[in-house]
């Protein structure tokens, strides 16, 4: 399963969301304006920075749109 930490209003967050929905891959939404969510992803990867993925499937984290949109064409 996927979990995308994303804000909102940030474009390149969009971008991968965008993508996400129109290729039908599943995924949780974890809006980080929510403190437990921002929490999660500083463990998670160190940075307060988004989009940020985590297949939780494979134990696979990333930053960066295009990364995450590559990744996510890979795997279905």
């Amino acid at each position: 399963m996927f979990d995308l930490y994303i804000l909102e209003t940030c474009p390149f967050c969009r971008k991968v969301m965008n993508y996400f929905d129109e290729n039908s891959i599943i995924y949780n939404k974890k809006n980080i304006s929510d403190k437990k969510n921002r929490e999660e992803l500083i463990k998670l990867g160190g940075y307060e920075q988004v989009p940020f993925l985590h297949d939780t499937d494979n134990n696979k984290i990333m930053y960066e749109s295009n990364d995450i949109i590559k990744y996510a064409a890979s795997r279905v």
